[in-house]
């Protein structure tokens, strides 16, 4: 993505965010020495703070959406919304025809919508999410054609107070960036914002040791039916051709490991995290005669959602979806202070 100078936005480098687990909150921010952490009680059915309405739910699962971390938005309003969507579609209609100006408001081909998501957020003290679509339609076809969608995006907050309450009135807080579709139009609408609100985006990688958290915490998470294997992906270094290497687990065989491990329900250590990747090496490395722990851990797969470590993500679960988000929110904190 490109910034309001022209900079490029690059991925971050793979370096410790957390040793904060998905579902809770740590006594320190992440990055920094570890502590157990709380689990929240099961999701809640109803619609409201930390349960996203059911509509939005099933448009956000099972697409695969690429991760951003957002400076807080300068002068940002939701009575705008509108205005903000008739001038981001003059950019991007600038934009295809290099540069020449257009007039606000003129019918395009391509339809700018900007809503609210009032629901997805983690308390009442976030922010609601805000989704910014991008819809096309032939020049040339009826006005009352059907649209295409052909990129979305969305900011959210999901328990993200600590950054809120640290900024001054002026300034909202959204520091997680969701992108599905065309890059050309993510650095489109990224540097629209980036000029409008003086904020900055940045790509968010998600470290191994946040992938190891992930494999553990949504092991033991419940689910309704019996779902396909956990998948982890490796990436073995120093090969002159890349190599990886996946090892899949039974569902019922991995969440029986985890409840041997896990001491107190509802909580979770570093050290039974470390314990739980461990056994699953040793029984690797017992069959295989490889040891992972000399590998790199690149993706995540379960009943609850996959992860890359290039920050990709996919939701496959509605009622872990304000759980997932929390951890994410949390991850891009972390990269902007």
């Amino acid at each position: 993505m490109e910034s309001a100078d022209g900079a490029a936005r690059t991925l971050p480098s793979t370096r410790r965010l957390s040793r904060g687990p998905l579902f809770g909150r740590a006594h320190g921010r992440f990055g920094l020495s570890p502590s157990s952490w709380l689990l929240p009680p099961a999701p809640r059915s109803q619609v409201g703070p930390g349960c996203a309405d059911p509509q939005t739910t099933a448009f956000l699962l099972r697409k695969q959406w690429t991760l951003y971390s957002v400076t807080p938005l300068y002068r940002f309003s939701n009575a705008r919304l509108r205005d903000y969507a008739r001038l981001l579609s003059a950019c991007i209609a600038a934009e295809k025809q290099k540069g020449l100006a257009v007039e606000v408001g003129v019918e395009l081909d391509i339809k700018v919508a900007v809503s609210s998501l009032p629901d997805l957020k983690g308390s009442d003290q976030d922010q609601a999410a805000i989704l910014v679509q991008l819809s096309s339609r032939s020049p040339a076809s009826q006005k009352n054609s059907e649209e295409k969608l052909i990129w979305s995006g969305w900011f959210c907050c999901v328990f993200g107070d600590d950054l809120s309450e640290n900024v001054p009135e002026d300034f909202t807080c959204l520091p997680l960036f969701l992108a599905n579709g065309a890059e050309t139009y993510t650095s489109i609408v990224g540097s629209w914002f980036q000029k409008t609100f003086d904020c900055c985006f940045r790509r968010l990688a998600i470290s191994p040791l946040n992938l190891s958290w992930m494999a553990a915490m949504w092991t033991g998470c419940k689910v309704d039916k019996t779902v396909s294997a956990i998948e982890l992906v490796f990436s073995v270094p120093c090969l002159p051709h890349p190599l990886d290497i996946s090892y899949a687990i039974h569902p019922e065989d991995a969440k029986a490991l985890w409840d041997t491990i896990q001491k107190t329900p509802g909580e979770i250590t570093q050290e039974e995290v470390d314990v739980f990747m461990d056994c699953l090496y040793s029984h690797f490395h017992r069959h295989f005669k490889i040891h992972l722990s000399a590998t790199k851990l690149v993706k995540v797969s379960t009943a609850i959602a996959s992860a890359h470590c290039d920050g990709i993500i996919k939701f496959l679960q509605s009622q872990y979806l304000t759980g997932v988000l929390m951890l994410l929110t949390e991850l891009a904190i972390s990269q902007i202070q």
